[in-house]
């Protein structure tokens, strides 16, 4: 194999002018030729780096407001020929074409543009780039000669390998960024796609959010982390991020081992869970199922009402809150064993004393809404919408002769979102913010109603209960009675309803009908 070849000539037009001018400098100092185009050579000249415009190669003006001024044979013919052919050699000598041996290019931010509030349909179709794809797919293919460019996070590792070598880039290297540069154009051609998707052809309006699933469902993700095994040490696992800076896959660590699969699925978890309330609030999970939760006057206060739940679960647990962590919270939550804390924040008296447990995992996440959620099947894809369904007043019925008094609806109402991100069949036995009891999994609903008071460490006398589904027999709200709570929430739906009421009735409880199911399988 032929040793690398110096760099000669090198294309420069970007978008993201982060670094650049910096690694043009090297590359001029290495005494390679830069062309350039539009706004990045006026940067590079204002700059004091020396610079030929396109026209210069090509002979031929930039037009149609910047459509058309790379697209061209002497841009092309430059990167495409193979210079170990000596036809493509011979051809591009005769029509005056010179190589270029280095593209540096990034694309116009055309998901940045997307996402701008009531963007119209003429900006959006015009920062749809297509000479810098074009010529990241021609440098990429043509890897052994040319070296394709489309980060500013390469800028620093390319310009030390080319001061190492003497203006040259080893094959390797070459490859590695040829495929990064097929993966870029991939995720713009499929961001651009997906965007199109929801314009009507009527009124080329863009929707702010699909009304419909798309036929072709895309997703672009970059691996972030190999975490060390999957739910089981035999399983392969890593995680990947949409790049957005958002939400657990972005999370940042502040301190502890690296983290685990099951870590990460408790970690989301109890995230979620925490989202769910205004007040300050404690959530603790264990095995994505939350074995306490509770609010409090401040964060400190919210997790020893959640531990007193189960704290023998706890152990082990993984921690979610909605409020920055603070000395007081630390001090609490430094009394136990715990796996994972994940918080927006945690202050500098907080870090200091967890600094102590070195294992122990500080996580901190920016809020993401997450719109969707998938579920793999063999053969393809399941997805639906998130279940972010809030109840309003007007979904509560009373369907008992005794209404829930003031008390029995806080203590309804926080019984009912807890219950959701409890695995179904699931019962929630709660006084007004901190739960009792929880039953979670079980195959029959009566079986989850035992279960949920079979766990309980507190007092279930005077306490509320949530059913994530309808129950299907009056037993399980017999059940419920039985371990001392007084009131129900519950969707209702079922043929038998009548018979439930009545044993509600009979039984002295007050029950509410959300008309909201919250399945979680």
């Amino acid at each position: 194999m032929s040793s690398p070849r110096k760099i000669q000539r090198a294309i420069l037009s970007v978008t993201d002018k982060t670094g650049l001018v910096d690694f043009a400098r090297t590359l001029s100092t290495l005494g390679i030729e830069l062309v350039s185009t539009g706004g990045t050579a006026k940067l590079l000249r204002d700059s004091g780096v020396s610079v030929k415009d396109i026209s210069d190669l090509t002979g031929f003006p930039e037009m149609l407001d910047g459509r058309v001024k790379t697209l061209h044979p002497k841009v092309h013919g430059g990167i495409l020929h193979r210079r170990e052919d000596p036809k493509h050699v011979a051809a591009v000598k005769e029509h005056g074409i010179a190589p270029i041996d280095m593209v540096v290019v990034n694309l116009y931010a055309f998901e940045k543009t997307a996402a701008k509030p009531g963007v119209a349909f003429e900006e959006l179709i015009e920062n749809i780039d297509i000479g810098g794809p074009s010529m990241i797919r021609s440098a990429a293919k043509n890897f052994e000669d040319v070296a394709i460019v489309t980060s500013p996070a390469d800028y620093d590792s390319i310009a030390t390998e080319l001061q190492s070598n003497n203006g040259s880039l080893s094959k390797q290297t070459k490859w590695r960024l040829a495929q990064r540069a097929f993966a870029t154009t991939a995720a713009y051609d499929s961001a651009i796609a997906s965007t199109l998707d929801r314009i009507s052809a009527d009124d080329f309006r863009v929707q702010a959010e699909a009304t419909t699933f798309p036929n072709i469902l895309r997703f672009s993700f970059n691996k972030t982390l190999d975490l060390r095994y999957g739910e089981n040490p035999h399983q392969k696992a890593a995680m990947y991020s949409d790049g957005s800076g958002k939400g657990v896959a972005n999370a940042r660590q502040l301190q502890g081992k690296e983290l685990s699969y099951n870590n990460i699925v408790d970690l989301q978890a109890a995230w979620d869970l925490a989202q769910e309330f205004d007040e300050p609030v404690c959530a603790i999970i264990k095995h994505t199922n939350p074995c306490g939760t509770a609010n409090g006057k401040t964060l400190a206060e919210a997790y020893k009402r959640a531990l007193e739940c189960d704290p023998v679960s706890a152990f082990g647990g993984v921690i979610g809150v909605n409020r920055p962590v603070d000395l007081a919270a630390a001090e609490e939550m430094h009394k136990l064993f715990l796996e994972v804390i994940a918080a927006p924040s945690f202050d500098e008296n907080a870090k200091a004393k967890f600094a102590t447990k070195k294992n122990l995992r500080l996580v901190e996440v920016v809020p993401a809404n997450q719109k969707w959620v998938l579920k793999n099947v063999s053969g393809g894809m399941l997805v639906q919408d998130n279940d972010t369904r809030a109840l309003k007043d007007a979904d509560l019925k009373v369907v008992t002769k005794r209404p829930p008094t003031a008390e029995e609806t806080r203590a309804l109402l926080f019984a009912w979102k807890v219950c959701k991100h409890v695995k179904s069949n699931a019962i929630v036995y709660s006084r007004d913010g901190q739960t009792v009891g929880v039953g979670a999994g079980q195959m029959s609903r009566v079986d989850y109603a035992k279960i949920g008071a079979m766990k309980a460490q507190l007092p279930l006398k005077g306490t509320v209960a949530a059913s994530d589904a309808f129950f299907p027999f009056p037993d399980g709200v017999e059940e419920i009675a039985k371990a001392g709570a007084t009131a129900i929430i519950q969707p209702g739906g079922s043929q038998r309803d009548p018979e439930v009421i009545e044993a509600a009735d009979r039984l002295g409880l007050a029950m509410l009908f959300t008309g909201v199911r919250h399945f979680r399988h």
